[in-house]
């Protein structure tokens, strides 16, 4: 789409200038093969190039009025975007922060939980013996497991 515009503003670019060198062609080819004195020649002539420089001028001038107000189009649209990225970013960034410390909490919440559960299950079967820990352990495991699933 970018391109087609560049071509377009080339392709009117090349027609205002062949319409500007065509005029000026026109012209001179008309006064110097009219039967004039070479004073009226002279003076149609320069007649021809101050209403060609004023042309010019105008031409100019609707150039830089349409300019500015694109520029002014741009740059309202992108801090437009700015503005709206930079929220969108901060509304995200809140997100994840609040995500990432209920996640935290969970875990820690679990954490202790689990901890709870295995003494707990240590002191109830006698404690001092190495297959009750792993016994209590495998079962916080499995119970771990089971709530992370749901």
């Amino acid at each position: 789409m970018e391109n087609n515009e560049n071509n377009s503003s080339i392709n009117t670019k090349d027609l205002m200038i062949g319409t500007l060198i065509g005029v000026i062609a026109g012209g001179v080819t008309a006064l110097l093969c009219a039967p004039k004195s070479g004073r009226e020649l002279r003076g149609n002539i320069n007649d021809g190039a101050l209403q060609l420089r004023d042309r010019a001028s105008e031409w100019k001038d609707t150039a830089y009025e349409k300019g500015s107000a694109w520029k002014d189009t741009a740059y309202d649209k992108g801090s437009e975007l700015k503005e709206k990225a930079y929220l969108k970013g901060s509304d995200l960034r809140t997100k994840a922060a609040d995500s990432s410390s209920k996640w935290s909490k969970k875990t820690q919440e679990k954490t202790q939980e689990m901890t709870k559960k295995v003494q707990d299950k240590w002191n109830k079967k006698g404690g001092e013996d190495e297959a009750v820990a792993e016994e209590a352990i495998s079962e916080a495991a499995a119970e771990a497991e089971k709530s992370e699933k749901n």
